[in-house]
């Protein structure tokens, strides 16, 4: 098994994409790429951390690449965008890939310039070092499995849901 830790925005977002591609094992919310040992929600909330939401991804290489892990990253979220993924605003929603080896940091600066390269637009994504990872409260895991009719949930989680699921289709867990 490998881990992947991504931050796109909202760490419920990630984490409801992700726990449906085939290949990945876990998916846990959580905070990285900051300076404060074990945050709070409400800490990494003030912008002041320094950390970013995040997941951290454990899938098997066997089924799905790291490559391909990225690919669904760049696909459900705007790279372009500092400290903000829709309405979600500052920098603990920053697009960022904390790598966990030289591999994963070849394989993600590569995928940064071809996405900027398609977008035709400069790629704000940080492409860094893991050093810690803090694994989010217990009310952020899957939180959205279990709040689906919440406005957030179906007004940004969804279509991102649909969104995979159009591109990325044979990627899928078969439910």
């Amino acid at each position: 098994m490998e881990k992947a830790t991504l931050g796109g925005g909202c760490f419920w977002c990630t984490e409801a994409v992700f726990s449906r591609v085939r290949g990945v094992v876990d998916v846990k919310p959580g905070y990285s790429g900051g300076k404060v040992p074990n945050p709070t929600y409400e800490e990494v909330c003030t912008g002041e951390t320094g950390h970013a939401e995040v997941v951290q991804i454990t899938f098997d290489p066997s089924v799905i690449s790291y490559k391909e892990i990225l690919e669904i990253f760049f696909a459900i979220h705007d790279p372009t965008t500092p400290n903000r993924q829709g309405n979600d605003v500052g920098p603990q929603y920053r697009s960022i890939i904390l790598y966990h080896n030289d591999e994963q940091r070849k394989i993600a600066e590569e995928m940064v310039k071809e996405v900027a390269k398609k977008l035709g637009k400069k790629v704000v994504t940080e492409v860094v070092p893991f050093n810690a990872f803090y694994e989010a409260e217990d009310y952020h895991h899957n939180f959205y499995d279990t709040h689906r009719r919440y406005p957030y949930c179906r007004l940004v989680i969804d279509p991102k849901i649909k969104k995979f699921l159009k591109y990325f289709p044979e990627k899928a867990k078969q439910i």
